[in-house]
């Protein structure tokens, strides 16, 4: 069943959505060669909790961890852990904040010192299609013109979308319907109406499109080994123009 959300509720995610957003901020202040990926773990639970959310993903399936930190070529579900951060180094960092009874979710991918200039423009491409996407997110559109919007902008620059993991609706439960593709076709699938709420994350790779998964049962890396980016919003479709709950306001100031 897809639940539809009210604008009381709405609010109650956005307030989520706020804390997700600083303590991204928090983590984007500790991006640098030499930090390890337990810290930035450390550090995102401890102002989720200080700020009186839970961390969304620790526990979640028996998921350890506050995070999903995916280093290179790994797409999602990274683990924290000891891998040190270099110069050269893509960091994906996913996060999700319990508020109130709510969830939010976003993700952003960071370089580490200096990166080579084909896999910055990965990100830069990525972090535009997810805006391409969400543009599509109004009422009366598709869900494959979302897909559709994400797809057709990366793949006109020769790099690969991946299939096997989607976006998804949030509220009550972190994972909710519908799936979210990064791929589709225009004017297929569900109907968007005002009130759903999505978390809509562009996961692309500069290599192909396949992916497979660690032996810890999470990790997700690229088939190729070739780096993978992924940024991700959680909006709410309008009748004109899809409002963005999450930010990434406070990653652009640490970064500055």
């Amino acid at each position: 069943m897809i639940v539809y959300k009210t604008e009381e509720e709405i609010e109650l995610i956005r307030a989520s959505a706020k804390v997700l957003a600083q303590a991204h901020g928090e983590v984007a202040g500790m991006i640098r060669e030499g930090v390890t990926t337990r810290e930035l773990d450390k550090r995102a639970e401890e102002f989720i909790r200080d700020h009186g959310g839970q961390p969304s993903f620790k526990g979640y399936n028996d998921f350890p961890y506050s995070l999903c930190i995916s280093p290179n070529s790994v797409v999602v579900h990274g683990f924290p852990g000891d891998h040190t951060l270099k110069s050269g180094d893509i960091i994906s960092v996913d996060a999700g904040v319990l508020l109130n009874g709510y969830h939010s979710d976003s993700a952003y991918t960071y370089p580490v010192g200096e990166v080579n200039l084909e896999v910055l423009q990965l990100l830069e491409e990525t972090k535009k299609s997810l805006y391409l996407g969400i543009e599509k997110a109004v009422a009366g559109n598709r869900m494959g013109d979302v897909g559709y919007a994400i797809q057709n902008h990366v793949e006109k620059q020769g790099y690969g979308v991946v299939r096997e993991l989607v976006g998804h609706g949030i509220g009550k439960k972190l994972h909710e319907r519908p799936e979210v593709p990064n791929y589709g076709k225009r004017g297929s699938g569900l109907k968007l109406q005002t009130g759903l709420v999505l978390a809509i994350e562009p996961m692309v790779n500069l290599g192909k499109k396949d992916v497979v998964q660690e032996k810890d049962g999470w990790t997700i890396r690229t088939k190729d080994y070739k780096p993978s980016a992924h940024f991700e919003h959680t909006v709410v479709v309008r009748k004109d123009k899809a409002e963005i709950l999450t930010s990434f306001e406070y990653i652009e100031k640490a970064l500055q």
